[in-house]
Parts: C-alpha cells; structure tokens; sequence
C-alpha cells in the first residue's frame, strides 16, 4: 500500500463528495457527468494555443468549458423544447464528440490518453513527485488534490447559507437579496476544477461516482444539510480506502475498484437504513402485520367470550381463515405475554389481557 496514493484519494474524495452534496439536493447529478466529459474539449482547445500539457492554463480552459456545458444545457431547458435530462443527452455528447475528434485527427503523436482520462491511472502517481532542495515532499497529484479540497472546503463555508437555500428554494434566495446565479456558476466552475484536476490521477468515472455517490448515499441518513456534508465527507474517504484496499489484493484498477465499492455502499445503506432502508421497510411492514393479526385474535376472543365454538383452539382457526402455524403462533405469543388462559381447550382473556384490549380499543376510537 502506498500512502501517498492513498492521500490522493482522500483528499480527492472530500473534494468531489462536499460539491457532490449540493448537486444532489439540486437534482443536477447528470450534469457531473456531462461536465466531467465535456472538459476535456476545454483541455484540448487550450492545448491548441498553449502546446504544453504542464501548463496550468489547461485547467482555466477546462473550467470554461464546464461553464459554457453548463449554460448551453441551461439554454436549451429555458426554451422549453427540451427537459434537463434531455438537454444534458444533446449537449455532453456533442461536445465530448468534438473533443474526441480533435484529439484523434489533430493530436496523433501527442499524449492525450484518452483511457486515462475515462479511468486514471493512479498508479503511476508516485512516479510524479515535487522536490524540494533536492527532497521529495510526496506525489505531485497529492498536493494538486489538496489545494482542490481546500478551495471546496472554503467555498462551502463561506457560502454555506447562500448553498442552503438555493438548494431548496431558489426564488426564496433571490426574494432575500442574494444572486443565485452567480453561487451557481462558481459551484458549476469548481465541479470543473474538480474533475479536471483529478483526471490524471482518477479519471472521470471516479470523480462521478464520489461526486454522487457519497451524497446520495449521506441523503439516505439525514436531510440536514450540515449532517449531510460531514457523512458524505466520511462515506468517500471509506469508501477510497475500502476500494484501494480490495483492488490491491484482488490486483484489478484501483479507481473501477473504488466505483464499485461506492455503489455497493449505497445499495446497502439503502437496503439497511434503520429508518427508511428497504430491509428495514420489510421488516417494519411484517412486524406491523404481526401485530395486526394479534390484535384480530385478542379482539374475537374478548368478542366471542362464553361462546364456546367460538373460542375452542381448533375452532378459531377456522373462524379467522388462518393457517394452523399463524393461529398456534398467535395463542401462544398470548399465553407467553400472559394475556391469555387456555381452560378446557378454551382460549380467555386473563385481566391482563383485559387491560391489553382496553388500551388497544381506546387507541383505536381516537
């Protein structure tokens, strides 16, 4: 394990997963992906008049580009002859198209992968280090990531109010002087920044996985928004971890390997959240029955009692349509509770039992 790949990766995960939170509250998560293709032509275009891969301005160009994918999806829904998800199937495609076409037809000998950019190549990262005094201070791509998750960090609290409520209620924010527009498109321009600076080391499919993935995943825990941020921060560094871990010793891409382990995290959550996960649903959902079909036997006893036929063990099966295992499980939860007596094969209510369908009665005339 090296650790200066892992701190690319943490730090890459707070990076994407803080902006992540608020793409997801806006319902945006498509135009991630969208933005994280559509900066390479940005990247290409600078390359065109800068002709050095090194050079910063590459990511000034992607960032650009990310703002005008932004605007020309914005474009096309404002004119209403388009949904948003539409819009984002027009222009990401034609602009990724453009860039791919470029690189093929104007870039033969230069080294613009495009499989690195799709999947990264983070393991090449600690190749590429800064010295200092003849000294290495770790892998280039570590500190490029960190100041990304600083700048995030900072613009998150700085504008956290303004993010809140542009996020639930935009004509709310404008109602209260602020400009939603323009927190917009820094948000739009750093979720650029982003993924432009994680292509060389996580390649885009990452950056879209830990840009949603956390936050959907954090949405399933809590819909306050500072929980939110904090759970989504630690979900993408387990996550990081947890998937750099399995792709080292199931010896297969470390980013492809974090993807996955992001999505199976959701689907857990989702499966076992104790409030709203679908196995917890389940269980809730047969429990209630349960309970409900208690409720049905204590009822027809305390209803039918001194009627004989009514109340004989072999009887209320019958009487309720049950299955011999529902109608013996029910009696014997009674007898095990105290709330019923079997005499002379007759099931009766103890005065414990009586109590038990007062309590219930009451709650179900209110």
């Amino acid at each position: 394990m090296d650790i200066g790949i892992l701190l690319i990766l943490i730090t890459t995960a707070i990076a994407t997963s803080v902006l992540g939170v608020f793409l997801v509250l806006r319902k945006m998560s498509m135009i991630v992906d969208s933005i994280s293709h559509t900066v390479l032509l940005g990247i290409v275009i600078a390359f065109l008049f800068i002709q050095d891969l090194a050079s910063p301005l590459l990511i000034i160009g992607a960032a650009l580009m990310g703002i005008i994918t932004v605007f020309l999806t914005e474009l096309l829904v404002k004119s209403k002859k388009a949904s948003e998800e539409s819009a984002t199937g027009l222009v990401f495609p034609l602009l990724f198209s453009i860039a791919i076409i470029l690189i093929s037809s104007k870039f033969k000998n230069v080294h613009l992968d495009l499989d690195v950019v799709l999947l990264g190549k983070i393991e090449l990262a600690p190749f590429d280090k800064i010295f200092i005094g003849g000294i290495s201070i770790g892998p280039k791509l570590f500190y490029i990531m960190l100041v990304v998750m600083i700048i995030n960090l900072l613009f998150t609290k700085l504008f956290f109010k303004e993010l809140k409520i542009i996020s639930f209620d935009v004509a709310l924010a404008a109602t209260l002087g602020f400009i939603p527009f323009i927190i917009h498109y820094l948000l739009m321009t750093l979720v650029s920044l982003t993924a432009v600076s994680a292509f060389s080391a996580v390649g885009s499919i990452l950056v879209i996985a830990l840009m949603i993935g956390p936050p959907a995943t954090a949405l399933l825990f809590s819909k306050d928004l500072k929980k939110m941020l904090l759970v989504s921060i630690i979900i993408g560094v387990i996550n990081s971890i947890l998937g750099y871990i399995l792709a080292i010793f199931i010896d297969v891409n470390i980013s492809g390997m974090i993807a996955t382990v992001t999505l199976l995290m959701f689907l857990i959550v989702l499966a076992f959240e104790p409030k709203k996960g679908i196995i917890s649903t389940i269980i809730k959902r047969y429990k209630l029955k349960d309970e409900f079909t208690f409720l049905i036997l204590v009822f027809h006893v305390h209803n039918h009692a001194g009627i004989e036929s009514e109340i004989k063990c072999e009887n209320i099966q019958k009487e309720l349509k049950w299955s011999k295992n529902i109608c013996k499980k029910q009696i014997d939860r009674g007898l095990k509770s105290g709330i019923f007596i079997i005499e002379n094969n007759l099931v009766h209510l103890t005065s414990i039992g009586n109590d038990f369908y007062n309590l219930k009665a009451n709650e179900l005339r209110v």
